[in-house]
């Protein structure tokens, strides 16, 4: 009974899909029209070039990125376009993807423009091209096909080589198909995004055909600042302009109107406006203004370079009512082929907009991460408070207030003072108020914004790989309380635990440890925050939850001079601190003077946990 309470909603999702397609194609009188159409253009009516393109894609990411085993947690880190000297990175990224969910976002972009961008190629020599194919490839549909597909790899590695930091992701090159589609069939290409979205919709109806959701907190930085924004536009505008070579070939354009429609809608709908900046921290700035002039700006770019005509008839333009310059300089009547010149110069815009946005990526991706950059992970900001050694248990172990050990034991993956691991080249460290390696890259600063901007978190550093990069948020893992790190390269993944683990005192401040616990082995203390100073005063003393190997102690101080320091009592038990009685109710640490109790602390909870 389960499983047909299962199979019956996705059963009744595609006999739905299907006898509306059959019902529609059965009263469609052109149907045989359409498969004609289909056939003129394709090899046996079939986009192969497209279904090749997407199995590579997913081969990619099952075996190369082991997502046949971790379909939602794919090893990512050492497939992204960190560096030149980091060849790998480079060449896997535009295949590669961040996600189960960028792989499919991508993959019904591709089923969605590369069938139109194909269909403009064809796997025939076009009868309206002017000139024979160059070569015996371009005259066979196979070598067309294989043609087309080389293409795609081309331009998946120019979004990769000249994208500004480490991205990863097949969007580029879904963006030069949409580039090719607008130019061709404009209005086609706009009816194509709302058919992607019906893709997404049969594929969510299929795999959860029913879903029960409540309200409940979330963490997510705004949802623009994930959009490799000028890795969009470099693929944009590689599809463009390979678009407006071959139309040029052709004997008739769209409309400049259908042309400025289709890259407008086009533009808007794929956010192409969202162009935004790294503050640090997790802080993003929008500039959607500007974001709104380039996108006009490029639908009136390529509706020039595209639909302008050959002549433009200044006679026709101005019957009538030439002035007397056009009588002295003697054009009369005479049409003047400026049309040409016109495309040409918005062609060259639209080049020089390639060019200018590719170039500052050169000197960012031939940068290394050197082994001190490595080491300033944790160097130069603020590193573990000092843990009192005699919070030390007589075999070495820290002991949390819940009764588990931080054992120093090792394996395959050295422990240093500090807590970092080292696996296979990766090095994986928490640290807070640290240089971001990858922002700062080359020091810049403009309109207000600058590249030098500190970072907080989970670091992850491979010098031979080139990486350097922030991998759990300071503020994800305090919203979180435990991520995890997945390192690895092709064949092999290791996976790394984190967790985080405090109190928050009264008045809002909080104290707090991290741990790093590798594959197999025992957790270590990676981080300890500074102590937190509580508000209430009681009998002249100040209270403050520090940390210690133990777990946590609570220090009792008067004049900036400490008093008396002890454990946190476990739960229901109670203790005597120079004076004062904290005594540990579940999750809350009270103290209580003469007749008066108050609540010094909570341990921390995470809404996102």
């Amino acid at each position: 009974m389960a499983s047909f309470e299962v199979l019956a909603p996705r059963l009744a999702v595609v006999l739905a899909a299907a006898c509306s397609i059959v019902l529609v194609w059965w009263l469609d009188d052109v149907r045989g029209e359409r498969v004609a159409a289909l056939r003129s253009r394709f090899l046996l009516g079939v986009p192969w070039a497209t279904l090749l393109v997407l199995a590579f894609v997913l081969a990619v990411y099952l075996f190369a990125q082991d997502g046949i085993d971790s379909w939602y947690s794919p090893v990512v880190i050492p497939f992204r376009a960190w560096s030149y000297l980091y060849p790998l990175g480079m060449l896997t990224a535009p295949f590669s993807h961040a996600g189960s969910g960028h792989l499919l976002g991508n993959l019904v972009g591709t089923l969605t423009f590369a069938p139109i961008a194909e269909y403009a190629w064809g796997h025939y020599p076009d009868e309206r091209d002017g000139s024979l194919p160059a070569s015996a490839l371009q005259a066979s549909p196979v070598g067309r096909i294989l043609l087309f597909v080389l293409a795609v790899l081309a331009v998946g590695l120019l979004t990769s080589f000249f994208a500004l930091g480490p991205v990863i992701g097949f969007s580029g090159v879904v963006f030069a198909f949409a580039g090719v589609a607008v130019v061709f069939y404009p209005l086609a290409t706009v009816i194509a995004l709302a058919a992607g979205n019906v893709l997404q919709l049969l594929y969510s109806a299929l795999s959860n055909p029913v879903t029960v959701a409540s309200a409940s907190p979330s963490f997510a930085p705004p949802w623009w600042a994930g959009i490799a924004i000028q890795g969009h536009a470099l693929g944009l505008l590689c599809g463009v302009l390979a678009g407006v070579l071959l139309i040029r070939r052709r004997e008739h354009a769209p409309s400049a109107f259908s042309l400025w429609v289709g890259v407008l809608l086009l533009g808007v709908s794929q956010s192409l406006w969202a162009v935004y900046w790294y503050r640090g921290g997790e802080t993003f700035v929008l500039f959607r203004a500007v974001g709104t002039v380039l996108v006009f700006a490029l639908a009136g770019l390529v509706a020039v370079g595209v639909a302008t005509p050959d002549r433009l008839s200044l006679a026709d333009r101005d019957r009538g009512q030439r002035s007397a310059l056009d009588v002295d300089l003697g054009l009369g009547d005479t049409d003047i082929d400026v049309g040409r010149s016109v495309r040409r110069v918005a062609t060259a815009v639209l080049v020089a907009s390639l060019i200018g946005m590719a170039v500052p990526a050169v000197p960012v991706n031939l940068t290394a991460v050197s082994d001190e950059q490595v080491g300033d992970a944790s160097g130069n900001g603020v590193s573990a408070s000092p843990v009192p050694s005699n919070a030390l248990s007589p075999n070495g172990s820290a002991r949390d207030s819940d009764g588990t050990n931080d054992s120093n034991a090792s394996n395959a993956s050295a422990l240093r003072a500090n807590g970092t691991i080292e696996i296979r080249g990766y090095t994986i460290r928490y640290a807070e108020r640290v240089q971001n390696q990858l922002v700062s890259v080359i020091d810049v600063s403009a309109f207000g914004e600058t590249t030098a901007v500190n970072t907080s978190g989970v670091i992850v550093t491979n010098a031979d790989r080139e990486i350097w990069t922030t991998a759990v948020s300071k503020s994800r893992l305090g919203f979180a309380g435990s991520a995890t790190v997945r390192v690895g390269g092709v064949g092999w993944a290791e996976v790394v635990g984190v967790r985080r683990s405090g109190w928050s005192v009264a008045g809002g401040n909080s104290t707090y440890k991290v741990f790093l616990q590798p594959n197999d082995d025992d957790r270590r203390l990676a981080y300890a925050a500074p102590p937190a100073i509580g508000e209430p005063v009681l009998d002249g003393k100040n209270v403050s939850i520090a940390p210690r190997r133990q777990g946590f102690a609570v220090v009792v101080s008067r004049n900036d001079t400490t008093l008396e320091r002890a454990p946190i009592p476990r739960k229901n038990g109670s203790v005597s601190v120079a004076g004062l009685t904290f005594e540990r109710d579940e999750g809350r640490l009270l103290a209580t003077y003469g007749t008066t109790e108050l609540q010094i602390a909570e341990r921390e909870t995470y809404p996102g946990s």
